[in-house]
């Protein structure tokens, strides 16, 4: 899309009054940012929904097998390196992807911010490697918001309530996204991939397999636990937890509506829910 019709766009929806509370989370894994060419494909998909969404948080995974490359290079230094120090090192990737990411959108013309988890306010659980969503304090995105900008926060990331850096463990920046829906407000997460939402079975091996235009959070829930890898299982159940609609759609073809996972939103809280009570972890201290 050309800068001229996103302005274009942006102008109407803003003397149109359309579009200008909502908040939308958008996710982005390492196969959309696999390259450093990917970073202009995202910045375009970002800038028309900004035509709709005037507040908008953007979860970025690492770059392609950056993690893996990571934890190799880790293990060749020390084949059993400390937790800890595990986590120092294999954030880097997200804060990679969260300013490169930044750097495009500024090409285009547009303002964003970039966050790592601790910044965003995401707290965790002690455990490093494999750490739990307890809080998110997202005080820095709402300052954001409200100056106009985009905020692209670093997934799979946080801070400990005991100030250590730590990671949510493969998968981690699923989670993120939704906590951080839950937090700000946002009704939805969507969830760019490099296939164009669930299925029945793999599309990358099987031609024939059917693609679900919707889904319970019950029954996304039990394909993911069963191996299928598109999301998470613990970003589903956070998500069915504080109604926050997940949508599964494909990077290459933004028109491909994906697949909507939902539930009725009965019993929904009127305060965010997370993966474990900070306040039950901080007294079993």
């Amino acid at each position: 899309m050309s800068c001229y019709r996103f302005w274009l766009n942006g102008l109407q929806a803003l003397f149109s009054g359309e579009g200008m509370e909502k908040v939308l989370v958008m996710k982005f894994g390492g196969a959309s940012v696999a390259a450093p060419e990917s970073f202009e494909r995202v910045a375009e998909i970002i800038m028309e929904r900004r035509t709709q969404y005037h507040n908008i948080a953007v979860v970025v995974s690492a770059m392609g097998d950056t993690t893996d490359e990571l934890i190799s290079l880790a293990r060749k230094v020390n084949p059993n390196p400390p937790k800890r120090e595990m986590d120092m090192l294999i954030t880097v990737g997200e804060r990679i992807s969260i300013a490169l990411l930044a750097m495009a959108l500024a090409k285009n013309g547009v303002v964003a911010k970039s966050f790592t988890g601790s910044q965003s306010g995401i707290v965790t659980s002690h455990e490093h490697t494999g750490a739990k969503i307890v809080n998110v304090k997202p005080h820095r995105l709402h300052k954001t918001f409200a100056d106009g900008h985009l905020a692209i926060v670093a997934g799979f990331q946080g801070v400990s309530t005991e100030g250590e850096i730590t990671t949510l463990g493969r998968g981690g920046s699923d989670t993120t996204a939704v906590a951080l829906a839950a937090a700000i407000g946002a009704p939805s997460v969507e969830f760019y991939k490099d296939v164009a939402g669930i299925f029945d079975a793999d599309p990358k091996r099987h031609s024939q397999a059917v693609k679900f235009s919707s889904m319970t959070y019950e029954d996304a829930y039990k394909l993911v636990s069963r191996g299928a890898e598109v999301l998470h299982p613990r970003c589903i159940k956070l998500a069915e937890k504080n109604g926050v609609i997940l949508q599964v759609k494909s990077f290459i073809n933004g028109d491909d509506p994906g697949t909507v996972i939902q539930g009725d939103n009965r019993g929904v809280p009127a305060v965010p829910v997370y993966e474990l009570e900070e306040e039950a972890l901080l007294a079993g201290r």
